[in-house]
């Protein structure tokens, strides 16, 4: 009787073991977002003035070595420039990168924040 109660609890524990043959569910990755330039025309290769006019003063200017952040907030999102001195001489520092907020952290289109945020100033 012992025996046959082992092998039955063997037997349960190897089936729940036991594979179903079905597939494990797939994950579907979000896509990354696509940084393209398109609709940034305005502000790449900018210098800070270039982007005070079109923006007004920026709410944060933050410096690192020849690096500079200006930040501009609006209702609508917030916006990082980044600029960086061209060539190796160490000409003018213009626009290379931009990055995009909502006010809550959420990611927003970049293109879409310049728009918001040139509009608030008079789209100079």
């Amino acid at each position: 009787m012992i025996r046959s109660l082992t092998a039955l609890a063997l037997a349960a524990t190897l089936a729940a073991c036991a594979s179903t043959g079905a597939p494990p569910p797939s994950v579907t990755a979000r896509p990354a977002p696509s940084y393209t330039n398109l609709g940034l025309e305005r502000v790449i290769g900018q210098d800070a003035a270039g982007l005070s006019t079109l923006f007004g003063q920026p709410d944060a200017d933050v410096r690192e070595g020849t690096a500079r952040k200006l930040q501009f907030v609006g209702p609508i999102c917030v916006l990082d420039a980044y600029l960086y001195p061209q060539g190796s001489g160490g000409g003018e520092a213009t626009v290379t990168y931009l990055d995009a907020r909502e006010p809550d952290g959420s990611a927003i289109d970049r293109a879409s924040c310049v728009a918001a945020l040139a509009r608030r100033n008079g789209g100079k």
